[in-house]
This record gives structure tokens, sequence and C-alpha cells, in this order.
């Protein structure tokens, strides 16, 4: 089954290393917003963007956390989190501080995004599974999201399934 699939990340850090990883091809992604468009779209204020975010999740089977360095605890990321979980979507968080940026630069690891949720009780990040690649050369880290990530999205497809 062709799987599509919703990508979350901090934009301004991180939109080099998303696009590495939405452009692997392994599955269809949403479309990323340009510049003009987003900053369009926050000129409607909070409403807009979680109409956008809806609409953008909307179809999708997965949703795909692309966890850098400042990525947990964002405002828009909380929700896109909580919108996918509560859509019945699967979750799942690749942790991309070792992909290089524009500049060719890394960056630390980021705290799970996952920490600030509770399903039952129990912490959404025991739950779901965030991957982070054991690689710190940028080709290696990339190669391996890249082998792995159709295994991953169903994986977290059937962990949805379970809750």
């Amino acid at each position: 089954m062709a799987r599509k699939a919703f990508y979350s990340f901090y934009y301004k850090p991180d939109n080099w290393r998303a696009c590495q990883v939405r452009n692997m091809g392994v599955v269809e992604g949403n479309k990323p917003a340009s510049d003009n468009d987003w900053e369009d779209v926050k000129k409607g204020g909070d409403t807009a963007i979680q109409n956008w975010i809806d609409n953008q999740i909307k179809g999708k089977s997965v949703a795909i956390i692309l966890i850098g360095e400042n990525t947990a605890g964002r405002k828009w990321i909380k929700y896109e989190i909580k919108k996918a979980w509560n859509d019945g979507k699967g979750v799942m968080g690749i942790y991309v501080h070792n992909l290089k940026d524009s500049d060719g630069n890394q960056s630390k690891k980021g705290g799970n995004p996952f920490d600030a949720y509770n399903v039952d009780g129990v912490s959404l990040a025991k739950i779901v599974k965030s991957y982070d690649p054991p690689f710190s050369t940028s080709t290696y880290v990339y190669d391996h999201i890249k082998e792995n990530l159709a295994d991953w999205i169903e994986k977290a497809i059937e962990i949805r399934e379970k809750y």
C-alpha cells in the first residue's frame, strides 16, 4: 500500500535537513509550503495555521516528526503530534541533528517531543518510536534513514492501530 506522510519539523533551523528526508522518495509527503506561502498562512493567525495543518494531515497515513535540536516544545509541533495521534495516524520521530544543514553544519541532539503527552497514563514517548540513526557522519545518517524509513512507517501505523 502506498503510504502518504505528513512531515513535521521546526522550519528555520531544520528545513534543509527535512528536505533531505522528504526528497528520499521513500514515501509520498505533504507539499512543503514556500516561505511566501507560509508567511501568508501566518498572517491569518492561529486559526489559519491550524486549518492549514489540519488540511495537510488529512489523507496521510503517518506523521513523521523530524527532531532537531529545538523541535521539542514548539507550539505547532505539539499541535501536529496531538492532531495526528487523535486522527488515528501513525506517529513517529526521526532525529535529524546529524544531517548537515545548507552550511554543512550538524547540530546538537534535541529532546523527545513526545515526552509532553500521555495516552492512558503512559508517556507517548514510551509508545511511539523515535529513531536516532547510530552514525555521526551525515551521509551515513542519510543512508540509514533512507534504508529504514518504509519499515519505520509501517511500525508507526502498527503501533497506532493498537491504541
